[in-house]
């Protein structure tokens, strides 16, 4: 019986808080209260939609069934009865995953007990496989069904069904039998139904209590098999390397079994089972698999290995390290006494010299005293004596008439020294005799030691006539200075003059046969030769006499053939020399057009010609472009009409100059090259901007006239009064950029936004404004628009449009430049209308919603439609997918695993309702990432 059966539309029935609709719906306590808030025809709807949805069948249908495939076995072949209870399995399977809890409920009451049925029918599944199986061992012959029996594969999922539950896993914890019976499907030879096996037993091993269940299973499963617990698991992950999803969880479950446990020597026992059973070196031969996952896995599990020797090891270390520590802690403290008593012992002699040396400063100001005491009495005897010897020194001077004494006005002593003013002249030449004077004046003169007229050195260049003498105040025998040196000319002469014969001029330099090597030695300047031995030294003299072709052969540098002869090399150089081109322009932009006329591909004649008849198809855009920075100027044109003008051969100059020469004497070259790349981009511009012009057009045009977003910029206008106007006063209207902030305002609980909120009220009372975003068209082209930069190229069309006309009048004949103003005008002009639509569209709507087309770009303006539309349809698409398909599942937030361990044991073990709790466990993070946040909770990091 339907839900529409059994319940009326009654105010009861559809309020959100009623257990039967909570039941039905199957709805997460964030979207019951959400539906609460509908009306009761919006509830009845969906209560109808959800209905569409459900699986018919009541549980007892499936139980039935289930029972009849392992209590009546008569009559049927067992591969049907097999068959049909696969698919028997199957739809129980989509029915606990899709329907409401209440049925799941239902199927697992002490009625059904649908959890004992399914247990009973996956170890009868499980007895009649292995049956199987040795009766096809028996007889040697290989069977399908013996291999993979999907049956126990689809009861397994059933299991999981069930325990993505909180009753249903509860049920499974507590059940005495089923978490052995599902230990016991690792018997299978599916290697899918034995990965999902492992899935189900480590996320049972992840819950309070799990573990103890899971080794448990895992020792019956021993007794039923093997000796040790886990050697059936290890034999099936060292033989079974096939399937990668099958070792992947494996891995996973040896991970969890083992390094879940806080008990470090349980972990180390559970560690050595497996060591025992060869995992280790099972794993060294896996470190080279492609599998990212099974490397994960395998990392994870090496990362957390115990190394008991090495703890060991470290243990004593430790204890050393201990020992060790204490002695220093031990030899600090005598070292801190020590010093201690030194700074004690440093203080007090810093105050014992301190005293000292405050005795010793009185006792050197006392001697002090008594010396300048000494000083007075002294100089009280001798001051007659000594003012006696100044007279006379005074008078000595004024004597010699150094100074003059005299008396101030005041009448006061007036001291003046009297100037003594030396004139330094050059002596005449030896045939000249020198001039003197009486030596009445100057004290002292006659004993000067250059006072000899023999001993002065006569200057080498004739000298200009020497000064009159001083009248009688110069010295008989003054000697003469140094000659005054010539302007521009060697610097002077030593004071000794070089001996005869020997040259000082500037040395030459010597040419060579070979290449010498250089002799690192460092040189004198010829200043610096002067007054030495080098001055005496003629090596040119010395290197007439020696023969240093020897000295050459011996001491060149390496890999040098015979000497050269330079007068021959000239001549030949000079003989072997050919005739250049001339060429008048500048190196480089020669070598420049060079490259770029090759790159044309053409002749320099067709290229004119191309240029002369506007012929667009033999120059290319990118060439014109290339060919306008070589349009002569003044003075080159100059140059190459002057060369021409004089008779000179054309053939002389070098090709870059004879095409410079015709290129220039094209008449108006530049408007030429100019009308030419205006009219090959002018197809591309226009195919450009024409898109962009309409969807300006198109967006203003939208949003200005669209009522539906006029409704909801009110409905936005009056929340944010509400919730402003108490504090703010109330607004007239508000910025666009406010839109921006409906998403950054939320809730109290932070569970929804302001624009959530609102796009609820528009769904529930404007339902007609839902769709109010598809009024509005090309927000997002017209958000890339730069309408400064459309309006800037047009108005380069339009002057190279006029410059076109203007070259045609002058070429009225070219039917190039005819076809093309022809062809083209009126599109320009088309053009031109659209810009001028454009603009007024986009201002009147900027100024529409209030701001500024001058300081509003279309790339600031659009946009914010643009992201506020995105934002709206997201959140409205999230919503309508929640209420067509069955709940998604939320992930569990991003936390280690033994945090979540610790919460499990305050917590339920599985959280209310569908919530997915398996799932989360199954498909949570890697594995890695939780036992190294493990390690660093226990501090081990």
């Amino acid at each position: 019986m339907t839900f529409q059966h059994h319940c009326t539309r009654s105010n009861g029935i559809l309020t959100g808080s009623s257990p039967l609709l909570q039941s039905y719906m199957n709805l997460p306590p964030d979207k019951l209260k959400l539906l609460s808030q509908y009306d009761n025809d919006k509830k009845w709807e969906l209560v109808c939609d959800q209905e569409r949805f459900q699986v018919k069948s009541p549980p007892s249908t499936y139980l039935t069934k289930i029972k009849s495939f392992y209590q009546d076995q008569g009559g049927v072949p067992r591969r049907k009865r097999i068959q049909d209870a696969t698919q028997v399995l199957k739809d129980l399977e989509i029915s606990l995953r899709t329907n409401h809890i209440g049925w799941a409920q239902e199927f697992l009451n002490e009625e059904n007990k649908g959890l004992d049925v399914l247990v009973e029918y996956l170890s009868h599944a499980q007895s009649d496989a292995t049956l199987s199986n040795t009766l096809v061992n028996k007889i040697h012959k290989k069977s399908h069904l013996a291999n993979q029996r999907d049956d126990v594969h689809v009861c397994i999922m059933c299991l999981r069904a069930i325990m993505n539950y909180q009753s249903g896993f509860n049920l499974v914890m507590t059940h005495p039998r089923c978490v052995n019976e599902i230990t016991l499907s690792l018997n299978s030879r599916n290697p899918r139904t034995k990965a999902l096996v492992l899935e189900l037993l480590a996320a049972v091993c992840l819950v309070r209590g799990g573990h103890d269940i899971i080794l448990s299973a895992f020792d019956n499963f021993k007794e039923v098999k093997k000796r040790n617990r886990f050697e059936k698991l290890m034999e099936y992950f060292t033989t079974d390397d096939s399937n990668i999803d099958f070792m992947v969880a494996c891995m996973q479950f040896i991970n969890i079994v083992v390094h879940s446990v806080e008990n470090m020597n349980f972990r180390v026992h559970l560690q050595y089972e497996f060591t025992h059973l060869g995992l280790d070196q099972y794993l060294e031969t896996l470190k080279l698999t492609e599998s990212e996952k099974l490397q994960v896995q395998i990392q994870a599990y090496l990362d957390n290995v115990f190394d008991v020797g090495a703890l060991l090891e470290d243990a004593e270390n430790r204890g050393g390290v201990l020992d060790h520590v204490e002695e220093l802690q031990e030899h600090n403290i005598q070292v801190r006494h020590k010093q201690y008593t030194g700074r004690i012992k440093e203080n007090k002699s810093l105050e014992s010299c301190s005293q000292v040396s405050g005795l010793q400063q009185r006792e050197r100001e006392r001697e002090l005293d008594r010396e300048r005491e000494r000083d007075r009495e002294r100089l009280s005897k001798t001051s007659p004596q000594g003012s006696s010897e100044l007279e006379q020194k005074v008078q000595e001077l004024q004597d010699k008439g150094l100074i003059r004494l005299g008396r101030t006005a005041s009448g006061g002593l007036d001291i003046q020294v009297v100037p003594v003013t030396v004139v330094e002249y050059v002596p005449a030449p030896a045939s000249v005799p020198t001039a003197s004077t009486p030596a009445h004046d100057v004290p002292d003169s006659g004993s000067s030691p250059h006072s000899d007229p023999a001993n002065a050195t006569p200057p080498a260049p004739p000298p200009p006539p020497p000064p009159p003498p001083l009248p009688g105040e110069m010295a008989t025998s003054i000697p003469p200075p140094p000659p005054i040196p010539l302007a521009c000319s060697a610097p002077p002469p030593p004071p000794p003059p070089p001996p005869p014969g020997i040259a000082c001029g500037q040395k030459k330099a010597i040419q060579t046969k070979f290449r010498m090597p250089l002799l690192n030695w460092q040189a004198l300047k010829p200043n610096q030769v002067t007054g030495t031995v080098f001055n005496e030294l003629d090596d040119e003299h010395i290197l007439g006499e020696l023969n240093m072709e020897i000295f050459e052969e011996h001491f060149k540098t390496k890999a040098q053939g015979q000497p050269a002869d330079l007068s021959n090399k000239k001549k030949k150089s000079a003989s072997v020399k050919a005739p250049s081109k001339v060429s008048l322009i500048d190196a480089n932009k020669a070598k420049n057009l060079a490259i770029t006329l090759r790159k044309a591909g053409m002749s320099p004649s067709g290229i004119c010609t191309a240029i002369d008849t506007y012929d667009q198809q033999a120059l290319s855009l990118d060439f014109l472009e290339l060919l306008e920075r070589f349009i002569p100027s003044d003075f080159e044109m100059k140059l190459l009409l002057n060369y021409e003008k004089e008779g000179r051969p054309i053939d002389e100059m070098c090709d870059e100059d004879q095409f410079m020469l015709r290129f220039g004497k094209i008449p108006r070259l530049t408007q030429r090259i100019n009308v030419l790349t205006f009219m090959g981009n002018f197809p591309e511009t226009v195919k450009r901007l024409q898109p962009q012009l309409n969807s300006i057009i198109a967006a203003s045009m939208s949003i200005k006239s669209s009522d539906k977003l006029k409704k909801i910029l009110e409905i936005i206008l009056a929340f944010g009064n509400y919730m402003n106007s108490s504090k703010r006063g109330a607004a007239y209207g508000f910025r666009l950029q406010s839109l921006d902030l409906l998403l950054d305002t939320k809730s109290t609980d932070r569970s929804q936004t302001l624009l959530h909120f609102i796009s609820n009220i528009v769904r529930e009372k404007y339902p007609d404004l839902v769709t109010f975003h598809s009024e509005l068209h090309f927000m997002d082209k017209a958000a890339l628009v730069s309408l400064d930069g459309i309006l800037q190229d047009i108005r380069s069309l339009e002057r190279g449009m006029e410059m076109t006309k203007k070259e045609f009048l002058v070429q009225d004949d070219n039917k190039v430049l005819k076809d093309f103003i022809k062809t083209n005008s009126d599109l320009l002009d088309s053009l031109i209308k659209d810009s001028k639509t454009a603009q007024e569209a986009y201002a009147a709507a900027v100024e529409y919603f209030g701001e500024n087309p001058k300081t509003t770009q279309p790339s600031m303006f659009f946009p914010i439609f643009a992201r506020f539309v995105k934002a709206y349809k997201d959140y409205n698409g999230s919503f309508f997918l929640c209420r067509r398909q069955a709940p998604m599942m939320p992930k569990m937030p991003q936390m280690d695993l033994i945090a979540e361990l610790k919460k499990r044991q305050v917590k339920p073990q599985v959280r209310e309702g569908k919530d997915g709790a398996l799932e989360d466990i199954i498909t949570g993070n890697s594995f890695k990432a939780v036992i190294l946040s493990w390690r660093r909770q226990m501090g081990m990091y």
